[in-house]
């Protein structure tokens, strides 16, 4: 096998791992971020998960997702325990806990506001969403008139971002 054909091997056992595991524990929006993490993975120059146990893989793809979502927190829905994905996949924390670092830096992941891979609720209660740059100047969106409010939701559902300038 080229190496093409062992990433896509590999990249399609990981996204299993993952994928089982959601359905199982979390549910079908925690498994679409998984696959999307697995599959930007997957693009990098030097794709990680060419070495190294898949089930360490998959709980550190789990791990990040749910990291960034706060998935460990008993206030947000769903919850679970980190030890319940160690428990499933046979793995270390510390281990899990040093290639999510990994995961994170190589994809430059923020841990706050990451809509990229951000569950549904969490962008709908990023409080950053309710302003809009003006002239490089932070202000409230409701300042604006409301058919810019309106173009500033299109751009975010799109995913982009968008900033306005004044002639002044």
């Amino acid at each position: 096998m080229d190496t093409k054909q062992i990433k896509r091997k590999k990249e399609e056992e990981l996204i299993e791992l993952v994928s089982n595991f959601c359905q199982e524990k979390l549910n079908e929006e925690y498994k679409q971020l998984c696959i999307e993490l697995v599959q930007k993975l997957g693009r990098k120059r030097n794709v990680p998960f060419l070495t190294g146990k898949m089930e360490i893989w998959a709980a550190s793809v789990i791990y990040t997702i749910g990291n960034l979502n706060f998935l460990f927190d008993k206030s947000f829905e769903p919850y679970i325990p980190s030890s319940d994905i160690h428990n499933y996949f046979g793995t270390k924390s510390s281990t899990v806990g040093a290639k999510s670092k990994l995961i994170r830096d190589m994809l430059k992941l923020d841990r706050i506001f990451n809509n990229e891979f951000a569950t549904g609720h969490m962008v709908d209660s990023n409080p950053l969403n309710q302003f809009v740059m003006i002239d490089d100047m932070i202000m409230p969106i409701e300042s604006l008139p409301e058919e810019y409010q309106q173009m500033v939701r299109e751009a975010r559902a799109r995913g982009e971002d968008i900033s306005f300038r004044t002639n002044g």
